[in-house]
């Protein structure tokens, strides 16, 4: 099974910036292509993904022109630059992967296999 690793998250004033990293280990083909985010009491909300080869990425509404995404298939890693940070920002962040590679951006829930344990990200106002 895959395992995905997160890092970067932390406390940060509004206007701030972070970058989270998901790190991609396993024997099984996958990819780490997509980051939610889930703030208490609210459901899980779709922020970011790419397509397998990187050519192609989406954004969820609520952070077009703030965050980038971003992959060193090398490393098998995944990025996630988030800049002006606001305090809606504030929520656990999980990095996500498939069993099997894809041509086209994926921003559901159900299109991924895997999951990060998910990594806190508080924006203070």
């Amino acid at each position: 099974q895959v395992q995905l690793v997160e890092s970067g998250g932390g406390l940060v004033q509004a206007g701030g910036s972070l970058r989270l990293a998901c790190a991609a280990s396993g024997r099984t083909v996958s990819w780490p292509l997509g980051w939610f985010r889930q703030a208490p009491g609210k459901k899980r909300e779709f922020v970011a993904a790419m397509n397998g080869s990187g050519g192609s990425s989406a954004y969820g509404d609520s952070v077009k022109g703030r965050f980038t995404i971003s992959r060193d298939n090398a490393k098998n890693t995944l990025y996630l630059q988030m800049n002006s940070l606001k305090p809606e920002d504030t929520a656990v962040y999980y990095c996500a992967a498939r069993r099997v590679r894809t041509f086209v951006v994926k921003i559901w829930e159900a299109d991924y296999d895997y999951w990060g344990q998910g990594t806190q990200v508080t924006v203070s106002s």
